[in-house]
């Protein structure tokens, strides 16, 4: 059985940090380039963060880079995403995807986060 399952998601205070977890199970885990989305409460799902199969490359997407960072554990089929100096801008649902080549991508129930005062 394919599946994602986030965790990790929770309430801050600005400038406060939050690591999600994304563990996959039913595939073979270094086959899948790894995604981070977020969609935030009236706005469209954005690309947050991305990680090749090997690990060795990353990129992120603006609004976040720098702050967020993404890490693979193939040892325990995981991926986290770290994120560093929360605004409430990053207040929304973070979605973990996993994609390989020429398959329809995986996708996790997501997992809310919210950043407030």
């Amino acid at each position: 059985q394919v599946q994602l399952v986030e965790s990790g998601g929770g309430s801050v205070q600005p400038g406060g940090s939050l690591t999600l977890s994304c563990v996959a199970s039913g595939i073979v885990f270094t086959d899948y380039d790894m995604y981070w989305y977020r969609q935030a409460p009236g706005k469209q799902r954005e690309l947050v963060s991305i990680i090749s199969s090997s690990g060795y490359n990353t990129n992120h997407a603006d609004s976040v880079r720098g702050q967020f960072a993404i890490i693979r554990d193939n040892a325990k089929n995981t991926v986290y995403l770290r994120m560093n100096n929360l605004r409430p801008d990053d207040t929304g649902v973070y979605y973990c995807n996993a994609k390989k080549t020429l398959e329809t991508p995986i996708w996790g129930q997501g997992t809310q986060v919210t950043v407030s005062s």
